[in-house]
């Protein structure tokens, strides 16, 4: 049970899959951050109305632009970001090196037919996989 838990846990498209999710979600926490510390007042003072508070920003209208809270979302972004790539994906992209696969690494090399110019033949390639022509 605990062999089947740990292949589980450990198939590369699980990891690839549970990090684009965290970077989603730190992503659209900056998303919100922005839309509720600087479009939402910009639009409330064209229309001209809501209250201002203080901190780090401007007001414009009447209506409060928070720059600080935007600020503070972008440096929480970074960190998250820096933690998950240290904590996660370094350690990960070791671990399976040492299986002999390649995660979140470059692209392979590849190169272009002459004749049908597909540009995704392997750069081994010798006969291209869509019109059947020699590759050099």
């Amino acid at each position: 049970m605990i062999k089947g838990f740990k292949n589980f846990m450990l198939q590369g498209e699980l990891i690839v899959i549970a990090v684009g999710l965290v970077v989603a979600l730190a992503f659209s926490t900056l998303i919100k951050a922005f839309t509720d510390s600087i479009i939402t007042p910009l639009v409330n003072a064209a229309e001209g109305s809501g209250p201002a508070s203080s901190g780090l920003g401007w007001t414009l209208n009447g209506q409060r632009i928070e720059l600080g809270a935007f600020i503070s979302a972008v440096v929480y972004f970074v960190i998250f970001m820096a933690v998950i790539y240290f904590i996660l994906v370094v350690p990960y992209r070791a671990f399976m090196a040492r299986r002999g696969t390649t995660v979140f690494g470059p692209p392979p090399a590849t190169k272009t037919c002459p004749q049908c110019l597909s540009s995704d033949l392997p750069a081994a390639a010798s006969k291209c996989r869509h019109c059947a022509s020699e590759v050099q």
